[in-house]
């Protein structure tokens, strides 16, 4: 997720939010912050800033431990482990609320420092989120 990508740079790292509601043209932006597995998050929407926290629910990445055996001309035993990229990327969840007690609430997918995701205010609002790595300074 967002997510993965952030925690495989393997130092503090951030990333940049793109949203666009889909019923205007109007662009606003956040950040979500590496923490691993969870992070912060800060989204602004006209003059409303929503803070929270965004945590993996799915992984980018998934590794596992094999055994294997081979009988025959040459007999033996092996063990060793197999690391598969999830196709559809890692999935995110973040629950973010205003000062004002409104909230906000995003699903993000992919990986390596990229991807996209939606959000939805307590109102309805959908908004399309895209996710890429902050430049760096």
């Amino acid at each position: 997720a967002l997510i993965a990508a952030l925690a495989l740079g393997g130092c503090a790292t951030t990333a940049q939010l793109t949203l666009m509601p889909r019923d205007s043209g109007k662009l606003y932006h956040g950040t979500a912050e590496d923490g691993g597995s969870e992070g912060a998050i800060r989204i602004t929407i006209d003059d409303r800033t929503y803070t929270g926290t965004w945590v993996e629910t799915a992984p980018v990445r998934t590794t596992g431990a094999v055994v294997g055996g081979a009988w025959g001309g040459r007999r033996g035993w092996g063990l060793g482990s197999v690391s598969v990229d999830n196709p559809h990327g890692g999935e995110a969840k973040a629950l973010l609320t205003a000062p004002d007690g409104a909230g906000l609430r995003c699903d993000f997918r992919g990986g390596y420092g990229r991807g996209g995701g939606t959000c939805r205010d307590d109102k309805g609002r959908e908004y399309d989120v895209q996710i890429r790595p902050a430049p760096r300074p």
